[in-house]
């Protein structure tokens, strides 16, 4: 949906000179495929990194693109703001993906890409007999993921929080739904697997981030839908993570956890990082109600043994409190009076 947003004419010719340099309008190209660092850049432009970070800032300050920094590293993207996102996808939309210069832009981006999906997979591949031995625990992945999509439903949103993202897997599946989506994390190695695995699955329409997810680096009241998939076990308060979660819903959001019911699974805190050994029905209800949430429904989904068996998988959807109240509809221009 395009912003109906109007801009100032000195604006609008701040932005077009801005973007009327063909270094420029190949890195909003690019920007437009995913997230790069200037190194990136700079090895796909052939440029100087002194000259690409020239270009970069006067894209920033052209409100084009935006910066955010992950750890040691700077990443740039392509601007939240629905106005200037929308006119600089309107003119990546108009270039020739064959013209010579795009085309080699492209290729040099696809070897940066697998580059970091070599490096995301080496990170999976040290980790994956942990991960593996918990999953043996619980109802497989894709029973869990098609209880998610029916519950969530079909309906377009516009804007999607996945905190705790970590693979970047509930982004994934949901990427058909929204026209934003962020995934926020802690670990830049896991950041690093979820941004190769959205841009293997060519999703352009969402992005990831390093935060806290007691203080995510996003606006509030800005999400019709937060998740936090497999996360609240691993936290010291998570009722504080419901609550900053619910703050960053818009008026009737939607906010919906998985994560284990109660167990006595001591090994998964000893050995695994558990900090909680799950949550019942009750503690998730009164952690949604102090955070202003209503809880709309439960499901469970027993082990492959039996509740007995190891890990019992639960999905909670809560929904803000406050009305949605939609804008006016405006009013039509009359006609033009006839001779």
């Amino acid at each position: 949906m395009a912003s109906d947003r109007k801009a100032s004419l000195d604006t609008v010719v701040d932005t077009l000179k801005a973007a009327a340099e063909s270094s420029r309008l190949r890195i909003l190209a690019l920007l437009s495929g995913g997230d790069l660092t200037v190194s990136d850049l700079t090895d796909i432009l052939g440029q100087s990194q002194p000259r690409v970070s020239r270009h970069l800032k006067l894209l920033l300050e052209a409100g084009l693109i935006e910066r955010y920094q992950e750890g040691s590293w700077a990443y740039f993207r392509l601007t939240d703001t629905d106005a200037a996102r929308d006119f600089v996808t309107g003119i990546v939309a108009r270039l020739d993906r064959g013209d010579p210069q795009i085309a080699r832009d492209q290729e040099r981006l696809s070897a940066v890409k697998r580059r970091r999906q070599e490096r995301a997979a080496e990170y999976f591949r040290a980790n994956a007999a942990s991960w593996d031995e918990i999953r043996t625990l619980h109802v497989p992945d894709d029973a869990v993921e098609a209880a998610l999509r029916k519950l969530v439903g079909r309906k377009p949103i516009q804007t999607m929080l996945d905190l705790g993202t970590g693979t970047g897997r509930i982004l994934e599946i949901f990427s058909p739904l929204y026209r934003r989506g962020i995934g926020i994390d802690m670990s830049r190695e896991m950041l690093a697997v979820a941004r190769a695995n959205l841009e293997k699955a060519g999703i352009a329409n969402a992005q990831v981030r390093q935060g806290d997810i007691y203080a995510p680096p996003v606006e509030r009241d800005a999400f019709d839908l937060v998740t936090i998939h497999q996360v609240l076990h691993y936290l010291d308060e998570p009722q504080q993570a419901i609550r900053e979660a619910a703050r960053l819903l818009r008026p009737a959001g939607r906010l919906v956890i998985v994560d284990f019911a109660p167990h006595a699974l001591e090994f998964l805190r000893d050995e695994h990082a558990h900090q909680r050994l799950g949550f019942s029905d009750r503690q998730i209800a009164d952690w949604f109600a102090e955070a202003g949430l209503d809880l709309e429904e439960t499901q469970s989904f027993a082990p492959r043994g039996g509740v007995d068996a190891g890990l019992v998988v639960k999905l909670w959807l809560g929904r803000d409190r406050r009305l949605l109240i939609a804008e006016p509809t405006a009013s039509p221009l009359p006609e033009k009076e006839t001779a």
